[in-house]
């Protein structure tokens, strides 16, 4: 049974997605830190892989989770389009009038604000993750305490749903990355999408020739990111995704070479979706 490492505990979104991509036959290995998750899954005696939000369709990119990536010897082997649903979950019996205080990971709290602006009483809690939330709930016992999470999180830890489906935009997503170590990610059958990372000289033009290299070879472009190279003012690191026919990927990344500087791929991986 593979041993697949999520950031957060049982009931979180990460484990979510790492059963969606892995299959439901995992052993779940739980971080409570993204930097824990990176150096649990190097080590082959305790994990085989791992699942990583790297971006949000609200709150957008998580940029440490690219420098994470970048520096680690991981391979990106696929993708999950996961549908975000929020929940106030509370031990049974509770009601609103009874919550003083209502606990979770930021980007959740932030996802669910409009809802609270109706309960100015409740004192909303940053926690490392919405799941250990919905655990440190279900500990304490307390009808005045309460925490959003996911539905399985209140399965998991037996809460009541005392309000379902509290996020402010009901369209939301984010996309998490199955990674492997390097040495065992084997090539993917009919894998699409390219995640790579370089650097480009400043000067009038150097992106431009990217996107007309890309535009040529009718790759599309779904993401580019630039972040701050630490060290060098005004100097960024890219990060891209983009689709391509897989027997134009070779050639476009040879290509793509020529024209930038400490090009890493990232991953070649199948396209998910976020309607499978």
């Amino acid at each position: 049974m593979q041993k697949i490492v999520i950031q957060g505990v049982p009931g979180a979104f990460h484990e979510i997605a790492a059963r969606q991509f892995f299959g439901r036959q995992i052993d779940v290995v739980p971080a409570l830190s993204f930097p824990e998750l990176f150096k649990i899954v190097a080590s082959p005696a305790e994990a085989d892989g791992a699942v990583l939000a790297i971006e949000n369709s609200i709150a957008g990119s998580i940029l440490g989770n690219y420098a994470l990536l970048q520096n680690s010897q991981l391979a990106i082997i696929g993708e999950v389009y996961l549908p975000i649903r929020q929940n106030l979950l509370t031990i049974p019996g509770a009601n609103l009038a009874d919550l003083q205080e209502v606990h979770s990971h930021p980007m959740a709290l932030a996802q669910c604000a409009e809802f609270f602006t109706r309960y100015p009483h409740i004192r909303l809690v940053a926690s490392e993750d919405t799941a250990e939330s919905a655990s440190f709930v279900a500990r304490n016992r307390n009808t005045a305490i309460g925490a959003i999470a996911s539905e399985r999180a209140a399965e998991i830890y037996g809460l009541d749903i005392l309000a379902p489906a509290i996020e402010t935009v009901p369209e939301n997503y984010t996309r998490f990355l199955a990674l492997q170590r390097r040495p065992e990610a084997a090539p993917v059958p009919f894998a699409d999408k390219v995640s790579l990372s370089f650097t480009l000289a400043n000067e009038p033009g150097s992106l431009a020739r990217i996107l007309s290299l890309m535009a040529a070879e009718n790759a599309n472009l779904s993401k580019i990111q630039s972040v701050p190279l630490l060290g060098k003012p005004w100097e960024y690191q890219f990060y891209a995704d983009f689709t391509c026919l897989p027997e134009r990927i070779p050639i476009l990344l040879k290509s793509l070479s020529t024209l930038t500087g400490d090009l890493k791929v990232l991953g070649v991986y199948k396209s998910g979706s976020m309607f499978n």
